[in-house]
C-alpha cells in the first residue's frame, strides 16, 4: 500500500506517517519545509518519497497530482493547514486568504482529483483532517472555524454520495479536538492569566477525538478503515 500525506512535517500528519509506516505503508510526503520531510523519511521503515510545494498555491496541487497520479496511491490524506488567532477585524486579510487557500481549496482540489482517479479504479481512501472546531462558531479563531466547517460538510457529502453508489471508495472527516503541536505558535493563540488556553484556542481542533495512540488519540488499528461519521 501507499499513502500521500499533506503537512507531515510536524503534530498529527507526522505521528500519521509514523504509525502508517509501522504497518509497512510506502509514503510520499508533501510540504513547504523540504529538510524536515528528509529529517523524517530517514527515521521511517518504508520507501518515502517527499515532494516540496506550498499548497496554499493552487498550481503546486495540481504539481502534486501530476507528480504522483502514475503511482497507484492507496490513501491520500489532507492534513496541511493552519488557524489564526484574534478578532476577525485585527486578523490581517491576507493571513485568512492564505489560510483559506490552505485550508480548504487544497483539499478541494486533491479531493476532486484523486477521487475522480479512486472511482475509475473502485478503491482508495481520502481522510480529511478537519476538527472538532468545524461543528461549531469560533470567535477570536472565526476564519479558522470556518474551514474546518467547510472540510467537514464537504466530506459528508462526498462519504454520502460514495455511499448512495455502492462504491467502496470511503472519505472520512477525522475531527480532532486539542493536542499540544506547533499549531498554537503559528496561530499565536494567547493564554489566558490563569495559563489555560483561550476557549477559542481549546476548541480548535488538532487531535483526534478517539483515543487509542498515546502519541496523538487516535485508534491505530482502524486508521485507514474507520468511516467517517460514526
Amino acid at each position: 500500500m501507499k499513502a500521500l500525506i499533506t503537512g507531515a512535517t510536524s503534530g498529527i500528519g507526522r505521528e500519521m506517517a509514523k504509525i502508517l509506516a509501522a504497518r509497512g505503508v510506502d509514503l510520499i510526503i508533501a510540504s513547504r519545509d523540504e529538510q524536515r520531510m528528509r529529517h523524517i523519511a530517514k527515521r521511517l521503515p518504508v520507501a518515502v518519497r517527499t515532494i516540496a510545494v506550498d499548497l496554499s498555491k493552487a498550481e503546486d496541487c495540481y504539481r502534486l497530482y501530476d507528480a504522483v497520479k502514475a503511482e497507484e496511491i492507496d490513501i491520500l490524506i489532507n492534513n496541511a493547514g493552519f488557524g489564526a488567532y484574534g478578532a476577525t477585524w485585527d486578523v490581517p486579510l491576507e493571513t485568512e486568504l492564505n489560510m483559506l487557500d490552505l485550508n480548504v481549496r487544497a483539499v478541494q482540489i486533491l479531493t476532486k482529483l484523486f477521487l475522480a482517479d479512486f472511482c475509475k479504479r473502485g478503491s482508495g481512501r481520502i481522510l480529511n483532517v478537519a476538527s472538532s472546531a468545524g461543528f461549531l462558531a469560533g470567535p477570536l479563531m472565526s476564519g479558522y472555524y470556518a474551514t474546518k466547517g467547510y472540510v467537514l460538510r464537504l466530506s459528508e457529502a462526498i462519504s454520502e454520495e460514495l455511499r448512495q453508489e455502492g462504491s467502496r471508495v470511503t472519505v472520512t472527516a477525522l475531527c480532532p479536538g486539542h493536542v499540544e503541536t506547533n499549531f498554537d505558535a503559528r496561530a499565536k493563540v494567547r493564554r489566558s492569566i490563569g495559563g489555560e488556553k483561550s476557549r477559542a484556542g481549546r476548541d480548535r481542533g488538532d487531535a483526534p477525538r478517539q483515543g487509542g495512540c498515546p502519541a496523538w488519540g487516535i485508534d491505530e488499528n482502524d486508521l485507514c478503515r474507520r468511516k467517517a461519521f460514526t
